[in-house]
C-alpha cells in the first residue's frame, strides 16, 4: 500500500521528497490521498482525450481531410499550460528570469494576456504555412523575427538563449509533443530557421 501511494503521487509528478514529507505526517490518511488522487487522475483523464481528440483533428487536417480553426490546434491547452510551457524553457538559463518573467506575465490583464496567446499562436500559423519556402527565405526570417519580438511578453533572450530555446523545442519531449500537435516537422523547422537567423545578426 505504501509503494501504491508512492507510484500514485509520482504519476501525478510530485518529487520524491514531497511524498516522504506527505506521508511521514501523523495525519496522512490513506482513504483521503486516495480521493485525491482519484480526482487528480479523473482530471488528467479529461484533459488526456481532449488533447487526443485534437491530435486526431490535426492529423485530418494536415491530411487535408478537414480544416482546423486556429483556436482548435490548441483545443486542449489552458492559458496556465502555455504559459507555464513558456516558464520552463526560461528555467534552462536563470531563475531571477521566471521570477520576474510570473510578475509580468500576472501583470497584464486577462484581455492582454488573451491576446499575446492569441499573437503567439498566429506566428506559428504563419511559420507552418510558410514553410515550403525554406528556413533561410525572407519569409520565414521575418517570422523568426516576430517570434524573437513575441518573447518580450514574456523575457527577452539574447541570440544563444534563442538558439538553445529552438534546441530545446526539438530535445525537450514535452515541447516536442506540443509542437507535433500543430505540425510534425515544425520543431525541426524552427530549429533551422533560428540557426539561419542567429547567424545572421551575430
Amino acid at each position: 500500500m505504501k509503494l501504491q501511494q508512492i507510484l500514485f503521487y509520482r504519476e501525478l509528478d510530485f518529487p520524491l521528497d514531497d511524498i516522504k514529507k506527505i506521508m511521514g505526517r501523523r495525519d496522512f490518511d490513506v482513504l483521503d490521498a486516495l480521493q485525491s488522487h482519484k480526482d487528480a487522475l479523473q482530471k488528467q483523464a479529461v484533459r488526456l482525450n481532449s488533447l487526443l481528440a485534437t491530435v486526431d483533428n490535426t492529423i485530418q487536417h494536415i491530411k487535408g481531410e478537414k480544416i482546423m480553426s486556429q483556436k482548435g490546434l490548441f483545443e486542449g491547452f489552458t492559458e496556465e499550460e502555455q504559459e507555464k510551457y513558456a516558464l520552463e524553457a526560461e528555467q534552462l538559463y536563470d531563475p531571477e528570469t521566471v521570477r520576474e518573467s510570473n510578475r509580468k506575465w500576472k501583470a497584464y490583464s486577462a484581455a492582454k494576456k488573451e491576446t499575446v496567446m492569441t499573437e503567439g499562436r498566429q506566428v506559428y500559423l504563419d511559420m507552418i504555412a510558410a514553410m515550403p519556402k525554406g528556413a533561410t527565405s525572407a519569409e520565414v526570417q521575418a517570422i523568426i523575427e516576430r517570434w524573437r519580438k513575441h518573447m518580450d511578453y514574456f523575457w527577452t533572450p539574447n541570440l544563444d538563449q534563442l538558439r538553445g530555446l529552438a534546441n530545446g523545442y526539438n530535445d525537450d519531449p514535452k515541447f516536442k509533443a506540443n509542437f507535433d500537435k500543430m505540425h510534425p516537422k515544425l520543431a525541426e523547422f524552427m530549429r533551422e530557421a533560428v540557426k539561419v537567423y542567429v547567424k545572421n545578426n551575430k
